[in-house]
């Protein structure tokens, strides 16, 4: 079954999606007469003019985000003989709902997200989850009707702790852009004999190296952690990790990485420990096929102090 491109265009109501769909589809060089499928999840004030697109294969279908089911998708991909799919979705809906419904042949290509600079440090104040999972995902942030000199820290600050491979662009008012060129550097020394993770860098430290393990490959780490016991691989092996919260408290998950250790079957469940291991990059069946960091362990320091506190955030 051949695949089908999808373009997902996320953020809150009237941040700018349409707008930017309707200038992306006016363009010949992203519109070459594909046949594409514009599902809108979202009704803003601004309405798509199929007028102005250079080909008339634009087919838009407005649908529920929360009732809309993987047979409906299906069917209107069949129906207007879909080559790819462009989704403007709602800002008050979980992304990733939506993408456990899309058909096994569908792969998300981009994902950006619009966000009004006037508004966007309310909704993470108040909103925070639902920013957080846009955030999570997406290629790409557009701060839109920026101020010319506005101080974008605040801004660069949210987006970077979501997700640090983000790209970040300001849309100011006066018709100019810039890209976000401030360097992040980690609060830790990779490159040092240990790389020595402290509590509160703990919830980074793990984003880093199970995203970039490569990175990682054979150095040495040393950590305070909890001692979780794996389901599969119980023999001479554990997971030690932290208790780490996205965005708020019913979003708090166990962050853990398979640790080979002699030993591990005599310790105990939850129980804080230091770690000082070797790091590969390998698979794993916690990785579900995909390459990850394994520790091999050179010490494991029993009863230590806990961690305060001990859920680590993003």
């Amino acid at each position: 079954m051949q695949q089908i491109p999808v373009y997902v265009f996320t953020g809150f109501l009237d941040s700018g999606k349409t707008k930017f769909i309707q200038e992306t589809l006016e363009d010949p060089r992203f519109n070459a007469g594909e046949r594409t499928l514009l599902l809108v999840f979202e009704e803003g004030e601004e309405e798509y003019d199929f007028s102005t697109y250079p080909h008339q294969n634009v087919f838009q279908e407005v649908l529920d985000q929360q009732t809309v089911t993987t047979k409906e998708l299906q069917a209107l991909a069949k129906k207007y003989k879909a080559q790819r799919v462009v989704a403007e979705l709602n800002g008050m809906q979980q992304v990733g709902d939506l993408y456990m419904r899309f058909p096994e042949n569908w792969a998300v290509a981009q994902e950006v997200m619009f966000a009004d600079s006037t508004t966007f440090q309310a909704y993470n104040a108040n909103m925070r989850n639902l920013v957080m999972d846009k955030l999570v995902g997406a290629q790409m942030v557009v701060f839109n009707r920026m101020t010319p000199g506005q101080d974008v820290m605040p801004l660069h600050k949210i987006a970077r702790a979501a997700n640090r491979r983000i790209d970040i662009l300001y849309d100011y008012t006066d018709g100019t852009t810039q890209m976000d060129d401030i360097a992040d550097p980690l609060p830790f020394d990779i490159n040092a004999p240990v790389i020595q993770i402290l509590d509160q860098d703990f919830a980074l430290w793990y984003r880093d190296v199970t995203e970039e393990p490569e990175k990682y490959d054979g150095k040495t780490v040393c950590f305070k952690a909890q001692v979780a016991m794996l389901r599969r691989n119980k023999d001479g092996i554990f997971a030690p990790g932290r208790f780490v919260m996205t965005c708020c408290v019913e979003d708090i998950q166990f962050c853990g990485i398979p640790c080979r250790y002699a030993e591990a079957a005599s310790l105990e469940s939850r129980s804080w420990v230091m770690v000082s291991a070797k790091i590969s990059a390998e698979k794993h069946p916690l990785y579900k096929g995909e390459v990850g960091p394994v520790l091999t362990a050179i010490r494991v320091d029993r009863n230590a102090e806990p961690a305060d506190p001990d859920v680590a955030t993003f």
